[in-house]
């Protein structure tokens, strides 16, 4: 057993981990909520929640550049503020989020897997979760090269339901002008989009396997950002031109009928896809949650064993197990939507500590190999702090 990790990603594989994890199987549910919220202004919703997100991703890279190491917010904070507690304390809350969002997309696969196989729900949860734990543990460079595959898939079904969407005779409410902007449903719409965009905080967990990680690292962070937001931007409009906005909003599927209305055949293989999107997504999140592990353990005695690594496959052995497994039991056990609201709220926590540090670390050290405007941080506490106060108000009314 060895305590480092091997460096073997590079740009293209790191910007396609990016964008799957965006991307993953949320664009399947929130292009239908965005259109019940806001209408056809759904897609400025996701354009304003992808610049929302803007300045915590710069923010990001700028870090990323700096500190390179697993465990990204925790080593942010750990060298920004001198807080070891809180440093932990934020690796526990990257760990609990990614293993609860893992084990709510891994729900939502096997769903729709069951609509094209018919198997046990328990087999298919245990069998699909053991699976992506033994690629997570053969390598990151095998585990993002297959994630890398599936984000392909998830791309080109995306691409196909966009130009059935032009394709389709366009609803009544599609005209211009524009009809007036209804801004409660605005807010609200960008609000939970914002939430699409979160994945560049799971990229700068690999940052010790990525060659060249202070040019990579920032590079990928901004181009993965970019492409999701132009693809939520375009699946959004291609929905709203051809669903009635009613439909798309107590749809569980608004994408098939986005394909079904477009081309006039059944849009049963989107279910194979956003299968393909659920093992994307599980899969990017036990790497991640690993990292964290792996991470944590470089500065704190008690969790050492977390930092030893196979071998022969350089992975984190303790990490990539443990989270397997429990990414396995609660998904079979544990009520998952509800653990997920709380955990992105305090992911938006995590944000803002995480500008806060850049904060420090900017006044401590100013050169570094990638650098952001001193208000970018300051942009993204702001932005982080606003759309946390927005969440709780919204869950409360």
């Amino acid at each position: 057993m060895t305590d480092t990790l091997k460096r073997r990603i590079g740009l293209p594989l790191l910007t396609a981990y990016g964008v799957g994890v965006m991307v993953g199987a949320g664009i399947y549910v929130l292009t239908g909520a965005a259109a019940g919220a806001a209408g056809m202004w759904a897609p400025l919703a996701f354009l304003l929640a992808g610049l929302v997100a803007v300045p915590t991703a710069l923010t990001f890279s700028e870090l990323s550049a700096r500190v390179p190491e697993a465990a990204g917010d925790s080593s942010y904070i750990e060298v920004g503020l001198n807080l070891h507690w809180l440093a932990v304390a934020v690796g526990a809350v990257n760990i609990i989020a990614g293993t609860v969002a893992a084990a709510a997309v891994l729900r939502g696969g096997v769903g729709y897997l069951l609509s094209i196989v018919d198997i046990p729900f328990t087999l298919a949860v245990v069998g699909i979760g053991v699976g992506l734990t033994l690629i997570a543990f053969i390598g990151v460079l095998e585990s993002l090269a297959f994630a890398a595959l599936m984000t392909v898939i998830e791309v080109v079904g995306l691409c196909l339901v966009v130009w059935a969407g032009f394709s389709a005779p366009p609803v009544t409410d599609w005209s211009m002008p524009l009809p007036q902007i209804e801004w409660t449903g605005l807010i609200a719409a960008t609000i939970f989009g914002f939430f699409a965009f979160i994945g560049f905080d799971d990229m700068v967990n690999i940052a010790e396997e990525t060659r060249e990680p202070q040019r990579a690292m920032p590079r990928a962070i901004l181009l993965a950002l970019a492409i999701t937001a132009v693809l939520y931007v375009l699946v959004s409009l291609a929905a709203v031109r051809a669903v009635p906005r009613e439909v798309l909003a107590t749809s569980e599927q608004p994408l098939a009928l986005v394909w079904q209305i477009g081309t006039g055949t059944s849009g049963a293989f989107l279910a194979a896809i956003a299968v393909a999107a659920a093992l994307n997504g599980v899969l990017a999140q036990i790497v991640m949650a690993s990292r964290v592990f792996f991470g944590l353990a470089k500065r704190s005695p008690v969790l050492r064993p977390f930092r030893h690594t196979a071998k022969r496959f350089g992975t984190p052995i303790l990490g990539t197990l443990l989270v397997g497994g429990c990414v396995i039991l609660s998904s079979l056990t544990l009520p998952v939507a509800t653990l997920a609201e709380i955990t992105t709220q305090a992911l938006l926590i995590v944000f803002t500590v995480v500008n806060i540090a850049l904060i420090g670390l900017k006044r401590k050290e100013p050169e570094t190999p990638f650098r952001v405007p001193d208000y970018v941080p300051w942009l993204g506490a702001i932005a982080s702090l606003g759309t946390l106060a927005a969440s709780v108000i919204g869950g409360l009314v």
